[in-house]
């Protein structure tokens, strides 16, 4: 069985982490997407909370699980039974970051390849950070979030904007 492990923050997951998250369950029989548990970003959302804004766009995916996860995310993938790992990339900035941690997974273990997919064009500019910045100003982000990520923005940011 092919089975991929789409990590990230997801804080919050966007559109076009979305549209990824399709590209990858068309590709694999099975999708963990691995929500990662990471306090140095200083997330908006705990892990739990994103788990349960991702749950109802995976569940369009009968081969999508959604988890989360911390440590390293090769000893995850070995854990899971997977094979690979998805990553998206926005544009050319992406590439260098993403790029260096491929060759550090495939350092501490060469079994499990790292897969690169584009999103939609639509989506390239599209990141968890400026949709909080322009939520936490009161903006409308239903173009890039769903309507349960747009209302859990809505309500962090409802006594107006903080530090996140």
């Amino acid at each position: 069985m092919r089975h991929c492990i789409y990590p990230g923050t997801f804080d919050p997951i966007t559109r076009g982490h979305l549209d990824v998250l399709g590209r990858a369950a068309s590709l694999f029989d099975k999708v963990t997407v691995a929500v990662a548990h990471n306090p140095g970003k200083n997330p908006l959302f705990s892990p739990e909370e994103r788990v349960a804004m991702i749950m109802p766009a995976a569940a369009e995916h009968p081969n999508v699980a959604v988890t989360t996860f911390a440590g390293l995310l090769v000893d995850f993938a070995v854990a899971q039974n997977a094979n690979a790992i998805i990553r998206g990339l926005r544009a050319l900035s992406d590439f260098e970051f993403e790029f260096n941690m491929a060759l550090m997974n495939r350092h501490l273990n060469a079994t499990i390849e790292t897969i690169f997919v584009m999103p939609a064009e639509a989506y390239s500019y599209t990141s968890s950070h400026l949709v909080k910045q322009v939520a936490k100003y009161g903006g409308d982000v239903n173009k890039f979030v769903p309507p349960n990520v747009a209302e859990a923005l809505r309500q962090a940011y409802a006594n107006g904007p903080g530090d996140s």
